[in-house]
């Protein structure tokens, strides 16, 4: 016969799984709840869808700038002849830059220039996407809110903007397709 003292004693009471088991349901209960709160923070299908855009540029000449619209925000295309090009790598090396970049890493394509045509000062949409507006002394931009100056390269030159020209993400697809997003 065994001796009673060898008999192992459980501390574990049915009260015990009671509170696990409730606090597991309360937690389940409330992730429930909770996720469709969450979720409905996610952007929809047609924001998704609107995240990305193709643009076909071959009927842009060169010289000409366009201006599409892409998550709410000008975007400026600059079809870039070899005179805008010329002046852009000639400032390249510039000391007196204020947000120094190459006109090499601000285009995937020198005769292609896709900036976000939004002044990095305060929000304003800078001058000179079109024909007879003011584009400041480096043939670029000029924001007419507080006088910030951008080049041919979209780099800042003159001004209280404190950056050049944001640059959206964007490809070429082809010679003539720019996906943008």
């Amino acid at each position: 016969m065994s001796d009673i003292s060898e008999i192992p004693v459980s501390n574990e009471t049915r009260r015990d799984f009671l509170y696990v088991a409730t606090a597991t349901t309360g937690a389940v209960a409330l992730g429930a709840a909770v996720w469709p709160l969450l979720d409905q923070m996610n952007p929809s299908a047609d924001v998704l869808s609107a995240g990305k855009i193709e643009i076909d540029l071959s009927g842009v000449e060169s010289g000409s700038r366009i201006t599409l619209k892409w998550q709410g925000r000008p975007i400026f295309i600059d079809h870039r002849p070899e005179a805008r090009i010329a002046l852009a790598k000639a400032d390249d090396n510039n000391p007196d830059l204020i947000d120094p970049a190459t006109d090499a890493a601000r285009t995937q394509r020198a005769e292609w220039l896709v900036v976000i045509g939004v002044c990095t000062h305060l929000g304003c949409i800078p001058l000179g996407q079109k024909e007879g507006e003011p584009v400041g002394q480096w043939e670029g931009w000029y924001c007419a809110c507080h006088g910030s100056v951008y080049d041919t390269a979209g780099r800042v030159r003159r001004g209280p903007a404190p950056r050049n020209l944001d640059l959206p993400p964007y490809n070429f697809i082809s010679d003539t397709l720019l996906g943008i997003g």
